[in-house]
């Protein structure tokens, strides 16, 4: 019999499938891609990126899609129900505050009650 590898799968606690993946539940799987990257003229963006945002309302993984596309610096698209000017303020007040912290140094400690 042939001595397991390091790359076989280690079947001595049971086979438990792995976990989907989060955005296997999106709402935007069942929406047309163009309306989360909306090309064209100024009111063509702008009712693309509404219509996209009604599916994100509508999403049960809103907040996760948020957080990863946040992570990402995601620069185009509707992520989370965010835009990418939403997102790129999102992250620039972080950057702001991030440098502001930096300056000041740590916050001091609350006093215990």
């Amino acid at each position: 019999m042939p001595r397991p590898g390091r790359y076989w799968p280690d079947t001595r606690h049971g086979n438990s499938p792995r976990p989907a993946h989060w955005d296997r539940r999106a709402a935007c799987t069942s929406a047309p891609l163009q309306i989360f990257f909306p090309e064209g003229d100024a009111e063509a963006v702008r009712s693309a990126t509404e219509e996209a945002k009604a599916y994100c309302r509508a999403c049960p993984v809103t907040g996760r899609c948020q957080i990863e596309s946040l992570k990402r610096a995601e620069p185009y698209g509707v992520w989370g129900g965010l835009d990418e000017d939403e997102r790129r303020e999102i992250l620039r007040a972080a950057r702001a505050r991030a440098r502001q912290g930096a300056v000041d140094g740590p916050a001091p400690a609350a006093a215990a009650a």
